[in-house]
């Protein structure tokens, strides 16, 4: 029997999963106290994301969107703590009246931005790895795709983890990725029924595995700091060889 037959309990795949998000909110929170990682600003951010999916920039922007934006800028200036709604609304050209229409609260504001970012992520995963036939490539393909997110959005991602992290929005973090967990649990059955991964992996629990461990892989590169390519080089190539062997993807 391989490494990559070898049954994992359901208890087993949840005690691992949940070492990843601790970490990954600890990096995020060096990350912002720190200032030491590159700043995109709000309107880059919303900008950038038209490379993987359609979105309105603008003067056609609504008016959550707009709150959206200009919270991301406020809590970068001035800190989670510091930034009040005031500051949002200013920003954001709204009436505060206008912010409690969308958001409860200062930090309600942060599930909707990582809810964002969350749906441009799907279709782009899905059109990157259907690119692809073959098993291997998809995998590698997948590993890529989330290192690169990771390495563009990385200021963002890092604002959206610690503030989730400081309120009682942590517990929609589940809910906020389950899109991605059910295309990608969609994507391994598909496969497991074409015979390319082994006969016993439980998807749904393998999604959440994978997307855990590619997503804390890829920000122990560029969270903390900007990492040298070769090691970037190196986390790659031993995340892809650790994911053919868990899903029992053989190698020529």
């Amino acid at each position: 029997m391989s490494y990559g037959e070898l049954p994992l309990s359901h208890m087993m795949l949840d005690h691992i999963y949940s070492l990843f998000r601790p970490a990954r909110i600890y990096s995020s929170l060096i990350l912002l106290f720190n200032n030491e990682a590159p700043i995109l600003t709000n309107r880059q951010f919303f900008v950038k994301l038209t490379d993987i999916q359609s979105f309105k920039v603008g003067d056609d922007v609504s008016k959550r969107e707009k709150i959206m934006l200009a919270a991301i800028d406020a809590f970068k200036e001035k800190g989670i703590e510091k930034t009040t709604i005031s500051d949002i609304v200013k920003a954001a050209g709204v009436a505060q009246g206008t912010y409690y229409l969308y958001f409860p609260s200062k930090l309600s504001v942060m599930p909707a931005i990582a809810e964002h970012l969350i749906s441009q992520m799907v279709p782009a995963i899905e059109k990157e790895l259907t690119q692809h036939a073959d098993v291997l490539d998809q995998a590698d393909a997948l590993v890529e795709f989330i290192f690169s997110f990771t390495r563009q959005y990385r200021d963002v991602l890092a604002l959206t983890y610690s503030g989730l992290a400081a309120t009682e929005h942590l517990k929609e973090w589940e809910d906020i990725y389950e899109p991605i967990y059910k295309w990608v649990a969609a994507f391994l059955e598909k496969a497991k029924q074409d015979k390319r991964v082994r006969a016993n992996l439980n998807c749904q629990y393998a999604a959440k595995f994978i997307i855990g461990l590619l997503e804390s892989s890829a920000e122990q590169m560029y969270l903390f700091t900007e990492t040298d390519t070769e090691e970037v080089l190196i986390q790659k190539r031993e995340v892809k060889q650790f994911l053919l062997y868990a899903l029992g993807i053989e190698t020529p």
